[in-house]
């Protein structure tokens, strides 16, 4: 097989590091990780990263290529904060213009492309969950290199940038408790801050150290949501942990009520006692209709627990956008949750939606996909959000959305189905809260919380509709061969012990893109048939893989979720091919 030669590093700055070169690097591996930061799935591989790189320190480069989908993730004081904020420690590439993405044919994030000392792409990998099969090629590599005198050993190129300074770094969400005070969850210092009525700081609850320890002095990994039980006590979304945590206003100990510390990897029930189920970034917790409900924003659900069980109460863990039976319905990277009068709002921040969920269904407010977005107002059928994180229910009844990519307070009014703007001009909200004739906000990129007024008359944005600004597959029209490409990993075999082996899922928005094919299938290998226009096909495949030789092998699940803007176009490619690699 022909090998083929890394394209050369290219794109707008560099962050962490002077300008590299893989001709510079020759000599190390290079893993490219080609992410986006709104994107759950690239935060897990950014967690998944971290022992990789310390346990190759000395061969391996790791280089984030950041490739944007969202208008505010291409603003580079964006990509700075969003380095800062979730502790990448290794150069970061700024390419806006996805000119690495196009060169390197990317078509999901995350992708990891590991480059070899001589130049030469050795492995792809899209989605999560591979690091542990990319180190095992570097164990072979490096004694291969080694032996042909190719490798080159030292240090890292990384140099750490400055700091923000302050007593909060990116604070996620808020909530009042019963003294009056307010307690925020100070996401990138890893732990929980109390404040005063004047929003200064009253004590910190936690060690400030990414970690997951109980007790007294706990530690917390990013955490995010709070919700206040008639106990007293306080539920935690302790995100990067993938944990649910339980603080005991009265004596400050914190005790683990939900997850075991491992992210939920497709296969892994979702639904069992709660401290034997694995979460997967749980990033908001609220208590409605009697229950507490966890925006598990990693699976793209809405899961429940009841102090001793999990369950998921809607989402299918498919990303996307489709109403109905909640058991049915797609959901993506849910990220913010509000208790209403007779319904539960939750923001869709991939869709850059307002959602709620009521009665065993799931309804869509604002928001039509996970490409389109923007910041306008007017009828809610035509209003458009970007990368919301947060809602609160108002007085009133309308909602007030934290429309954090837009730098934006809004308001939906259900009364009239209409969209308006409260607030702009605010670093990245997060999160607000009523106080009285005002709205305390979580700006999280300018770490603080804000006190502002309610205006007596709200803006109207006729703002612009904006799309995802990724390469367009041409495809033609009537019948299209779609196959997605699954090679184990060295050493295992495809499993059909308890069942098939492989799974495929296509959806298309809209859905009359697809006048034929879709549904799911145990086959990897699918006819589609194309109606004209211009969509995007939902591909979801699946694989399971167990060890060969082991007398009790253990066994893996790689699945990777796909959205690919397509046109029909006449003599256009009637095949399309993905690769979900093991």
């Amino acid at each position: 097989m022909a090998r083929i030669r890394a394209p050369e590093l290219a794109g707008r700055s560099w962050i962490g590091s002077d300008p590299l070169t893989l001709a510079g690097l020759r000599g190390r591996f290079v893993l490219a990780d080609f992410w986006t930061f709104c994107c759950v799935n690239c935060l897990h591989v950014l967690e998944e990263l971290r022992p990789l790189e310390e346990r190759f320190a000395d061969v391996l480069t790791v280089i984030g290529v950041h490739s944007p989908k969202f208008a505010h993730e291409a603003v580079h004081d964006s990509v700075v904060a969003a380095v800062e904020r979730y502790g990448v420690h290794h150069p970061v590439l700024d390419d806006p213009d996805l000119t690495m993405w196009k060169q390197y044919a990317v078509r999901a994030w995350p992708t990891l492309v590991l480059i070899d000392p001589e130049g030469y792409v050795v492995h792809v990998a899209s989605g999560e969950g591979h690091v542990e099969g990319i180190g095992r090629v570097l164990e072979e590599l490096v004694v291969e290199h080694e032996a042909k005198g190719t490798l080159r050993r030292g240090d890292s190129p990384y140099v750490p940038p400055p700091s923000s300074p302050g007593p909060l770094l990116f604070p996620g969400k808020a909530l009042r408790l019963p003294d009056g005070d307010l307690l925020v969850t100070d996401s990138a210092h890893h732990s929980l801050v109390v404040l005063d009525e004047d929003l200064e700081v009253v004590r910190r609850i936690g060690t400030g150290q990414r970690g997951r320890q109980d007790g007294t002095r706990p530690s917390f990994a990013e955490p995010q949501g709070l919700a206040l039980l008639d106990s007293g006590h306080v539920l935690v979304a302790d995100t990067a942990n993938h944990l649910l945590r339980a603080l005991d206003l009265a004596s400050g100990d914190v005790e683990t009520v939900a997850g075991t510390g491992s992210v939920w990897r497709p296969g892994d029930p979702t639904a069992g006692p709660a401290l034997e189920t694995n979460l997967s970034t749980p990033w908001d917790v609220a208590v409605w209709d009697g229950q507490v409900v966890i925006a598990m924003a990693g699976t793209h659900q809405l899961w429940g627990f009841d102090g001793d069980t999990v369950s998921v109460l809607a989402g299918t863990t498919g990303e996307g956008l489709r109403d109905g039976d909640a058991t049915a319905a797609y959901l993506a990277q849910p990220s913010g949750l509000a208790a209403g009068a007779d319904r539960l709002w939750f923001v869709d921040s991939e869709t850059s939606a307002l959602r709620w969920f009521a009665d065993g269904q799931v309804g869509t407010a604002v928001g039509s996909g996970l490409f389109d977005f923007g910041h306008k107002d007017g009828l809610a059928a035509d209003a458009l959000l970007q990368h919301p994180l947060g809602v609160t229910a108002l007085p009133d009844g309308s909602v007030a959305i934290a429309d954090t990519y837009n730098g934006a307070v809004r308001r939906y009014d259900p009364g009239t189905a209409t969209v308006t703007t409260l607030m702009t001009g605010l670093a990245e909200p997060s999160d607000a809260l009523v106080d009285g004739e005002h709205l305390l906000v979580v700006e999280s990129a300018a770490h603080r919380v804000t006190r502002l007024r309610l205006p007596d008359e709200a803006l109207v944005v006729d703002g612009v509709a904006q799309r995802t600004q990724r390469p367009v597959t041409e495809l033609a029209p009537g019948t299209t061969t779609l196959e997605v490409v699954f090679t184990p990993p060295p050493g295992q075999k495809l499993d059909d012990s308890f069942g098939p082996s492989t799974r495929l899922t296509v959806t298309a928005s809209p859905a009359e893109l697809l006048a034929g094919g879709a549904g799911a299938t145990t086959e990897l290998r699918r006819e589609l048939v194309l109606n004209g226009g211009e969509g995007v096909l939902h591909v979801s495949a699946s694989a399971a893989s167990c060890d060969i030789a082991a007398e009790h092998a253990a066994c893996y699940v790689t699945q990777q979720d796909w959205g690919i803007p397509v046109r029909i176009a006449p003599g256009a490619a009637a095949e399309l091919t993905l690769v979900l690699n093991g």
